[in-house]
């Protein structure tokens, strides 16, 4: 059965896929076809229902679980640290200042326009953020994925997104960032199945997490060095992100209860509720 699979071609989202495109993985009859584009094309896809299983930010969810469950598998948390926005160094920024984010579905997206209700936004793929923050065109930007790690030296941090999230949820979660997306077109055994290959995938990357590694930087598969690799995995890929833990499921319901609060969307949900119910594989085997 051939089944596309569409993720970022950032560091983490192929970390946590490769390791089934190298055959480390047993794929049962399944030919997994993966596809890589930047983050809000993949949610604005999502929207469309393009893929049978997308890589999503977190904040686009409910806008569409009626076509899509939630895997709990290949996740990305922050854990003290997240995405950045910055400035130049020295400028003030007024409550009107142009803002530039990473795409209108993204999860800082939601939580930069909570921060900055009266910024004037402009929606751009996120390499192009600090050159925007550098040259003027615009005041203060997010900076996500790789970027987070080294930007120009021109520039400095005015918000870390990880502590807006603490101050909005009041107790210390981690931040919900990115997930993957199942469409529920896919019959339900064989979502099942999809979901437990994907999950070993993510444990065997991290298992040899050093020869994975290596293989990426060897064949350019990543946009950064070795050792930037190892922090930015260390970070956003790790035993973390092989299944969704209760903290976990716990931080996302409370960014949806904040989307929600915000008019993000059109009621509030339980990440648990919306899940693909393994359960399933008992009824059949009794």
């Amino acid at each position: 059965m051939k089944i596309d699979i569409a993720h970022s071609p950032d560091a983490d989202d192929i970390f946590m896929y490769y390791a089934i495109k190298f055959g480390w993985v047993d794929t049962k009859d399944y030919q997994f076809n993966n596809i890589a584009e930047d983050i809000e094309t993949l949610n604005k896809k999502a929207l469309a229902n393009e893929y049978s299983i997308a890589a999503i930010s977190f904040a686009l969810y409910p806008k569409i679980r009626d076509e899509y469950a939630l895997l709990r598998t290949a996740v990305s948390f922050g854990n003290g640290y997240g995405p950045k926005l910055i400035k130049q160094k020295g400028k003030r920024l007024r409550p009107n200042l142009k803002l530039a984010l990473s795409g209108e579905n993204t999860t800082n997206a939601m939580l930069a326009r909570i921060r900055y209700p009266n910024a004037r936004i402009s929606y751009m793929n996120f390499l192009e953020i600090e050159e925007a923050v550098v040259s003027g065109k615009v005041d203060a930007g997010v900076l996500i994925h790789e970027s987070i790690l080294d930007f120009d030296a021109s520039l400095e941090v005015e918000l870390e997104l990880w502590d807006w999230w603490l101050e909005l949820v009041k107790e210390e979660l981690p931040l919900p960032l990115g997930g993957m997306a199942i469409r529920r077109t896919l019959p339900l055994n064989r979502a099942i199945e999809v979901e437990k290959i994907l999950t070993e995938g993510v444990r065997v990357a991290n298992e040899r997490k050093e020869e994975l590694s290596r293989l990426l930087v060897e064949q350019n598969l990543v946009r950064i060095d070795d050792a930037m690799l190892q922090k930015y995995l260390n970070m956003y890929a790790s035993n973390e992100s092989i299944t969704l833990s209760p903290l976990q499921l716990k931080a996302l319901d409370r960014l949806f209860e904040l989307g929600f609060k915000h008019g993000e969307y059109d009621c509030p949900i339980r990440a648990e509720d919306y899940l693909v119910p393994k359960e399933y594989r008992k009824w059949r085997e009794l």
